[in-house]
C-alpha cells in the first residue's frame, strides 16, 4: 500500500487557521485533498493533525468529508507520524503538507513511479528544488523510516521529520528529482496571507475544475497574467526549519 500522510494543524505560526480559511466556499484543506486523491498513485489518504484542541474544528470537518485522521502531538510531528505508521503498516508513504494546496497529482504519481523504480529510502524534490516552493513532495520507504527510532533526534528533526533522513546520507540512500525546466524561483505555498490571497485568486480562476487543472495549464495562465504572484519572494524557503536553526543557534550561544 502506499499512503499518503497529509500533515496540518490550525496553529501554524505565520498565518493561523489557513487550512480552513475559504476560497470558492470550501476550506482550502478540501481543494488539496481532492487533488491528492486525483493522483493515481496514492492508495489510501490520512490527515495526520494533533490533539490540540485548537484541531476539533479540523478533524470535524475532514470527518464530514469522509477523510481518515490520526491525532498525536502537537509539536512533535515524528509522533503523528509514527502513530499513523503503526496503525496502517504501509510499505512506503508520502509526506505532503498542507501549506501546498496547488499539490499537482501527475508529479505525484511521477515521483511515486520514480521511487518504485530505484532501491531508495527516500526520494523527493525538494533537497535542490527545481519545483514552484509549494509542490513538494517526499516519498519514503516505511522501513527505513522506523531506523529513525534508533537515533538520537534533536526537537528540529522530530518537528520536521524527514531532515532527519536526508541530512543523513551515510544512514540513508536518498535521491532528487529535478525538473527539466528550474521553476523553484516560484512560489505556490501558503505561509502568509499575501501567498493565501494569490492561491484563492488562482482557485477562482479555475472554478468548477479546483481539482482537475494540471501543472502546464497553471503555467499558461500564469505566463497570460504575468502581474498575478505573491508578494512574498520566491526565493523564501523552509523558513520555519531555518527558523528553527536560527534560535538553536541562538540559544546554544
Amino acid at each position: 500500500m502506499i499512503l499518503g500522510i497529509l500533515q496540518a494543524r490550525m496553529t501554524s505560526t505565520r498565518l493561523p487557521g489557513k487550512v480552513m480559511k475559504q476560497i470558492n466556499g470550501k476550506p482550502m484543506i478540501h481543494w488539496q485533498i481532492m487533488r491528492i486523491l486525483n493522483a493515481k498513485s496514492i492508495d489510501h489518504l490520512v490527515v495526520a493533525t494533533s490533539t490540540d484542541p485548537s484541531d476539533d474544528i479540523l478533524c470535524e470537518y475532514l470527518d464530514s468529508i469522509g477523510v481518515a485522521t490520526v491525532r498525536g502531538s502537537l509539536e512533535d510531528v515524528k509522533e503523528r507520524f509514527d502513530l499513523v505508521l503503526s496503525e496502517l503498516q504501509p510499505e512506503v508513504f508520502v509526506r505532503l503538507t498542507a501549506d501546498c494546496p496547488l499539490v499537482m497529482p501527475e508529479i505525484l504519481d511521477t515521483l511515486v513511479e520514480e521511487f518504485l523504480g530505484r532501491d531508495v529510502d527516500y526520494l523527493s524534490n525538494t533537497i535542490v528544488p527545481t519545483y514552484p516552493d509549494g509542490l513538494d513532495i517526499e516519498v519514503i520507504k516505511r522501513s527505513a523510516f522506523s531506523r529513525l527510532k534508533d537515533l538520537e533526534l534533536s526537537k528540529i528533526e522530530r518537528e520536521h521529520v524527514t531532515y532527519a533522513m536526508y541530512s543523513r546520507e551515510n544512514l540513508f540512500t536518498t535521491v532528487n528529482y529535478r525538473n527539466f525546466v528550474d521553476l523553484s524561483a516560484m512560489r505556490w505555498t501558503v505561509d502568509y496571507l499575501e501567498d493565501f490571497y494569490f492561491v484563492k485568486q488562482i482557485f477562482k480562476a479555475f472554478e468548477g475544475k479546483e481539482s482537475k487543472f494540471g501543472l502546464a495549464s497553471l503555467l499558461e495562465f500564469l505566463s497570460e497574467n504575468p502581474t498575478l504572484k505573491s508578494s512574498i519572494d520566491g526565493r523564501r524557503r523552509n523558513e520555519a526549519l531555518l527558523d528553527e536553526f536560527k534560535e538553536s543557534s541562538e540559544e546554544d550561544a
